[in-house]
């Protein structure tokens, strides 16, 4: 019966949209965490009658057919990038991105990644980089004697020195745009890796056109909205129940059909 392994692919199909559910809910209190949605697509079909095909010597043409589904499979975890709420810190190195955009972030072997966790912190040489201790791009050194540090809607990193009335600038904060920011890979850490999907990164200057700006003492926290979670846990764990019954049924259609004499 075809029903035993569509029923199956049902019920794998739930247990993974369940997974991707309990993740979200797992980093509801992670900065800048973007929730994640499964999506499906169905199967192949068994075409049993052929719709369009001859039913006579006339040319009659049959007009639907006969196609009966085997399963539903995984297409895609997509990543939501849903502008998260900001909340104050009062932490001069924490830094929000209101708008697209990601920070580009240096990582050991030499690579790139990229992040909107903007809870950062000074090295022991005075560099700002991400709570691991990856350089945030373009290396950005804080002067040992500032007594006030500044950062504008666009990046332009301020220091106050002692006897100095003015503010001396120290660096620019780089920002990075993508076609396609779906398509990054999550490499955990707060960190996303350009892939031939996502496109090659744009590097900018927040507020430039198509970035975002930055806000100084803030962080933006996950989009995962509670609400919908637990509502699309329940979803899916009736339909998980759902295709189990089918089993069930399929399963007592074969024992009364070997009982026959």
């Amino acid at each position: 019966m075809r029903s035993l392994s569509t029923a199956a692919t049902g019920m794998l199909a739930q247990q993974l949209n369940v997974e991707v559910i309990s993740n979200n809910i797992a980093n509801m209190n992670t900065t800048s965490y973007k929730r994640q949605r499964a999506e499906f697509q169905d199967l192949l079909y068994d075409n049993l009658r052929r719709s369009g095909s001859q039913s006579s010597d006339t040319g009659t043409v049959v007009p639907s057919g006969v196609q009966v589904g085997i399963g539903v499979r995984t297409a895609a975890v997509y990543r939501i990038s849903e502008q998260g709420n900001l909340v104050g810190t009062s932490n001069a190195y924490d830094l929000a991105i209101r708008g697209n955009g990601y920070f580009q972030v240096q990582l050991p072997s030499g690579e790139d990644a990229y992040t909107r966790a903007g809870s950062f912190q000074l090295s022991a040489t005075g560099q700002l980089v991400t709570p691991d201790g990856y350089v945030v791009s373009p290396g950005i050194t804080i002067p040992s004697d500032a007594t006030d540090v500044s950062i504008n809607d666009n990046g332009e990193v301020q220091v106050k020195l002692d006897g100095q009335v003015a503010p001396s600038i120290v660096g620019q904060i780089d920002m990075a745009i993508f076609f396609n920011d779906a398509g990054l890979e999550a490499i955990g850490d707060n960190l996303l890796k350009e892939t031939p999907a996502s496109g090659p990164a744009t590097i900018g200057v927040a507020g430039s056109p198509g970035f975002g700006t930055l806000i100084q003492g803030f962080l933006e926290t996950s989009n995962v909205n509670p609400v919908q979670e637990i509502t699309s846990l329940i979803t899916a764990q009736r339909a998980y129940e759902m295709n189990s019954r089918v089993i069930t049924t399929s399963d007592e259609m074969l024992q009364t059909s070997t009982t026959l004499r």
